[in-house]
């Protein structure tokens, strides 16, 4: 895979929710903050290893925190649609694609 593309709406979301845990507390911010790096490393590592939510969507849990990161597939990219609290709203999402 050649890395991961955002859409603006999953850009802001991820910016939202940083802010929200940084508010809370700086060091919940950056582990926050670590932990979605690492997903979407996991992400990149093995684009397929997630399931499915629609035939061209997945979601990866954000270990420790109540978020996932919705994306798709698409030829040799990755387009991440939502970060999206996973409590909330389920498939807000759905236009986006």
């Amino acid at each position: 895979m050649k890395g991961l593309d955002f859409h603006p709406d999953a850009k802001r979301e991820l910016e939202e929710a940083v802010t929200y845990y940084d508010n809370i507390s700086r060091e919940m911010g950056d582990v926050f903050l670590t932990e979605v790096e690492h997903a979407f490393k996991r992400i990149e590592n093995f684009p397929e290893a997630w399931p499915q939510l629609s035939p061209n969507n997945r979601r990866c849990r954000i270990a420790s925190f109540p978020y996932g990161i919705v994306y798709s597939i698409k030829d040799k990219s990755i387009l991440v649609v939502a970060v999206m609290h996973l409590q909330r709203r389920p498939n807000y999402w759905t236009d986006r694609i």
